[in-house]
């Protein structure tokens, strides 16, 4: 049996379908499962026992509907049983279409039931703790009829000289090993998906002045300058307990410092979403224009939790559409002030640390 899941775009949806590559060799222990991504986001993948091939998309040249074409024909060769199209929007319906696939499965939405063999309703609230991100992935595999315990949360695989490539950073650096380590998210994958520098700032002085931890930065090379801006804002207290030349140089060297901190807090996005499968609790701050019940996966309260300005603010957001929330973005993120969720944040950090 050949199997083809479809997720197309970001890590976070790229690590959370790949649950349903997981339920499949579950339920396929023989079959060929064979995962299309974007190809920024292949690191995540590396390792995963569950997916035999890493279909490579590349956006970049996917643009014209005629490359998409041959993209999709070129699919059509690998005759697979089965398709799961997780994203449902174009580039995924032109190849789940021309796939040849005997059964095709995806979300049910308005004038595409005929690329599709099978449907499911696209939920619209989460039932249970894990969130809409995941329930609607693992509502994906109801067709299938599977009699089996299912998997519900995605993981990353690192190899050991991943693992001691990080103890060494750890060792090289002189991280206190007596004090808990705390990896901040610094900055979301857009301006719009960041909460405000200054406030960010004031939630890590937060917690350095208040808590006996280890303090690591997750950002990029190019990011050093905004990254140092935090940096620069904090007492010389936070500055004490801040590892700030210890940052992962790729996703990789990334989830291996992730691996070696207690929990992770900051703004959502990738880095939230490794941390979680790697069984890293979470503290997440929301873009006002992300919906919360989508992302807020596996909130219990105690090991993952979460703010979003609606918690505080719930009259700003009424009648309110997506497309409005995300072109006021950055207003609405300035009147998120740190003092609105730092006694959720003490909630948390004093059953952690």
């Amino acid at each position: 049996m050949k199997i083809l899941v479809i997720q197309h775009k970001m890590i976070g949806d790229v690590l959370v379908s790949s649950i349903i590559c997981d339920n499949l060799r579950k339920a396929y222990p023989n079959a060929e499962i064979d995962y299309l991504v974007n190809n920024n986001t292949v690191d995540i993948l590396k390792g995963n026992p569950n997916i035999n091939n890493i279909v490579i998309f590349d956006g970049n040249k996917q643009k014209s509907i005629w490359e998409l074409l041959k993209f999709a024909i070129k699919i059509r060769k690998n005759n697979y049983d089965l398709v799961i199209d997780a994203y449902s929007k174009l580039q995924s319906w032109v190849v789940s279409f021309l796939s040849g696939a005997k059964q095709k499965i995806s979300y049910r939405k308005k004038g595409r039931a005929f690329i599709y063999t099978d449907t499911v309703p696209f939920a619209d609230s989460p039932e249970t703790y894990l969130g809409l991100a995941i329930e609607r992935r693992l509502s994906l595999l109801e067709p299938l009829k599977l009699t089996l315990d299912k998997e519900t949360t995605p993981k990353l695989y690192l190899s050991s000289d991943e693992i001691e490539k990080a103890n060494e950073a750890f060792i090289e650096h002189k991280i206190d090993s007596s004090r808990k380590t705390i990896m901040i998210s610094l900055l979301g994958s857009e301006e719009i998906k960041t909460y405000p520098l200054d406030f960010i700032s004031k939630v890590v002085d937060y917690i350095g002045t208040n808590y006996n931890v280890n303090i690591l930065f997750n950002y990029f090379p190019k990011q050093l300058e905004q990254a140092r801006k935090v940096y620069n804002s904090c007492s010389l207290e936070t500055q004490s307990k801040i590892y700030f030349d210890l940052f992962g140089d790729s996703l990789r060297d990334y989830m291996g410092l992730m691996n070696n901190c207690e929990l992770i807090i900051g703004n959502d996005g990738g880095a939230i979403n490794m941390a979680k499968a790697l069984g890293k609790s979470s503290f997440i701050i929301f873009s006002p224009w992300i919906e919360k019940k989508i992302w807020a996966t596996f909130e219990d309260g105690i090991n993952h939790t979460s703010v979003h300005l609606k918690d505080f603010l719930p009259e700003i957001f009424e009648g309110k559409t997506e497309k409005e929330l995300k072109g006021k973005a950055l207003k609405y993120y300035n009147l998120f002030e740190p003092n609105l969720l730092l006694t959720n944040l003490k909630k948390f950090l004093d059953t952690k640390v």
